[in-house]
């Protein structure tokens, strides 16, 4: 039964994410091992969204380490349980609290020994800035900790890049590319622990760089994305971007004064949408909105938002269609209001 439960709420949100984007690339699936222990490490830009972008697609069932400070509760202890989700503290949850880091790296590994998926995010933090950044200790912990409990594990590292075309934008489009597994034990020596553990890292970051978008620490950020945004790049390729960056780095670098005027452009199928949805828009902006509290959060609350109030909103119309009208012309009214929702997200709006 819980498993049909677990079933049901992931294909609800698959649906969900492809309702929600104009676009969702997933390529390199074929790189995912089908029986052995796998540790997914994903680029983290859009907080809960890049999570349910690889729950719902990797083709496995995998563990999640979340942040700590989620668990607030007893309810929301047993909701993130139930969906695989295992706390890991950081120093800001106060230093006493990273000794529990130890046993759930004791189970990080029994999760392993079985042969099953494990993500955690080796940047360790998120941020919407086109670059990898550098990556934590915390994933080397965990796979050094699954080689002194089991020596003859077989860990199958699979670096995972998020590419979003805006992730402050709705829609939005992305693209995930799973790149080629990485075997741990043939990276890792347990003679040299800090050797071996800033050589996995290493390689990891440099598999990310080729499957996300990076731009260099030395490089202006602003003026390079500019740039890229002047010539109209498509960041759902990374290898195009990180091509076009170099090719321009050669040639005469990113300097300030470049870019567009970032003007927007009206756009009368937004507003039709607006229109069409206008409670749901209302209280979206000046309800949810205002309390996001940055803007990597910004996808993942509208989209939670839209999850759960879009459907109340059809019911809600449906009773007031069917009392004034009937239950007919109620359900050819939402069918409609659904389905013209849902092209204009796909096909009108930019």
């Amino acid at each position: 039964m819980s498993g049909f439960i677990y079933s049901i709420v992931k294909l609800v949100v698959k649906t969900g994410l492809y309702t929600y984007h104009k676009k969702i690339v997933i390529t390199g699936l074929d790189n995912v091992p089908t029986h052995k222990p796998v540790l997914f490490l994903p680029n983290h830009q859009s907080a809960l969204i890049d999570v349910l972008l690889i729950a719902t697609d990797c083709q496995r069932k995998p563990y999640f380490l979340t942040r700590a400070d989620v668990f607030s509760s007893s309810w929301l202890r047993l909701i993130f349980s139930y969906f695989k989700m295992l706390p890991i503290y950081r120093m800001r949850d106060g230093r006493e609290t990273l000794v529990n880091n130890n046993l759930i790296f004791d189970t990080c590994a029994e999760i392993l020994n079985r042969g099953e998926a494990l993500v955690i995010f080796p940047e360790a933090n998120h941020n919407l800035q086109r670059r990898v950044r550098n990556l934590s200790k915390g994933f080397t912990r965990i796979i050094l900790r699954s080689f002194e409990l089991y020596p003859e594990l077989d860990i199958q590292l699979v670096p995972v890049g998020l590419n979003y075309k805006n992730a402050v934008h709705f829609p939005d489009e992305v693209a995930v590319h799973y790149g080629k597994s990485i075997s741990a034990k043939s990276l890792f020596d347990l003679d040299d622990i800090n050797k071996s553990s800033q050589t996995i890292k290493n390689e990891v970051y440099d598999r990310l760089k080729k499957l996300t978008t990076h731009i260099p620490n030395e490089l202006d950020y602003d003026a390079a994305i500019s740039r890229l945004n002047d010539e109209n790049i498509n960041f759902l390729n990374p290898e195009v971007v990180n091509n076009k960056i170099q090719e321009i780095t050669k040639e005469n670098g990113f300097s300030n004064d470049e870019g567009s005027s970032g003007k927007k452009q009206f756009n009368f199928l937004k507003s039709v949408l607006v229109m069409v949805n206008f409670p749901l828009v209302l209280l979206w902006r000046l309800w949810l909105k205002p309390k996001v509290p940055e803007d990597e959060f910004i996808g993942t609350f509208r989209f939670v938002f839209s999850l759960i109030f879009y459907p109340i909103y059809l019911f809600i119309l449906f009773i007031a269609i069917s009392f004034s009208q009937n239950i007919e012309i109620a359900l050819l009214t939402i069918g409609v209001l659904t389905a013209f929702n849902v092209l204009l997200v796909k096909f009108g709006l930019r």
